[in-house]
């Protein structure tokens, strides 16, 4: 029943419009026009490999990812599905350049990720955003919202402009919040307003690519839907391509145009979720259907029928 309960909730969530101020955060991003490639990523048979040591153990090696092959469009929605342990996390910071691969290639707008450093490096970091799983963990709760969003760009750079409260306080209002929340702290919001206040501060830079990792697992059902109606809003009007990680094949659905599968650090399966829902061809991807009480019923209708 989670799986049709869930889309009822979406079909009966409150439907946000239009985010305020988008344009003031999207009308002036550097190298838009001058990107290299149709693909904002490229992943060419990439392997992470990770060293795993137990107490009385020799080390073993582990293969999170497991020699991944994919693009992503400029503009597309990427679903990311799979089991806790699949990689999936691991795909995410080596998107974000958190981690690099230990072998294979990842190009990001047609330039090997290995190739950016120092200023270059900082460009890609501002370029491609992440929002994390959990609002409350990812946020300094020592800081205000304006310190918590304003943070990116004083990283980046290195000092307040004259357009920088104006800048972090049209994030905050993308995200359907406002002035009215910089000076409070995390301990004062609920859940779903400090994964807003996360999504506010990756928009700060005007970011081109938003990772997103489970952002909205740790959120009621009921909250999930207005984030995830929030996220396709910020998508479409201003163009963020996005890579959305999920268990949840629900989620998933909703929200991506292309989905790969992954499982033991591999791709299983991948194509559009209308196809790829309605007729898996990989036993993991029926496994995982199977799981869930009323897919069949849920996924029926394609990609589209259950939007809200």
């Amino acid at each position: 029943m989670h799986d049709v309960i869930l889309w009822a909730v979406f079909t009966q969530a409150l439907n946000l419009g239009t985010v305020h101020r988008l344009a003031l955060l999207g009308e002036t991003v550097p190298g838009r026009d001058k990107r290299r490639s149709e693909f904002a990523f490229e992943f060419s048979d990439v392997v992470k490999t990770y060293r795993s040591v137990r107490q009385g153990m020799r080390g073993h090696d582990v293969r999170a990812v497991d020699g991944v092959s994919f693009s992503v469009k400029w503009g597309e929605v990427l679903g990311i599905l799979g089991e806790s342990g699949s990689g999936k996390s691991t795909l995410a910071r080596l998107m974000v350049a958190l981690e690099k691969p230990s072998a294979g290639v990842i190009r990001f707008d047609g330039k090997p990720t290995t190739h950016y450093a120092g200023n270059d490096l900082k460009t890609l970091r501002r370029r491609v955003q992440m929002v994390f799983q959990d609002p409350t963990a990812s946020l300094n709760r020592r800081r205000t919202v304006s310190q918590i969003v304003s943070a990116p760009l004083r990283a980046n750079r290195g000092h307040v402009d004259r357009g920088f409260k104006e800048k972090v306080t049209a994030a905050l209002e993308t995200v359907g919040l406002g002035a009215a929340y910089l000076d409070r702290f995390p301990s004062e919001l609920s859940g779903g307003q400090c994964q807003r206040v996360a999504i506010a501060r990756a928009l700060v830079l005007d970011p081109e690519v938003l990772v997103l990792d489970e952002a909205v697992s740790a959120l009621d059902v009921s909250i999930r839907a207005q984030i995830l109606n929030l996220v396709n809003d910020i998508r479409v009007a201003l163009g963020v391509t996005c890579i959305f990680i999920s268990h949840d094949l629900a989620i998933v659905k909703y929200m991506s145009t292309q989905v790969i599968v992954m499982s033991r650090g591999k791709i299983v399966e991948s194509g559009q979720p209308a196809a790829l829902f309605l007729s898996p061809n990989h036993p993991y991807t029926r496994t995982l259907m199977g799981a869930v009480p009323g897919a069949h019923l849920s996924f029926k209708g394609g990609a589209d029928s259950a939007l809200p």
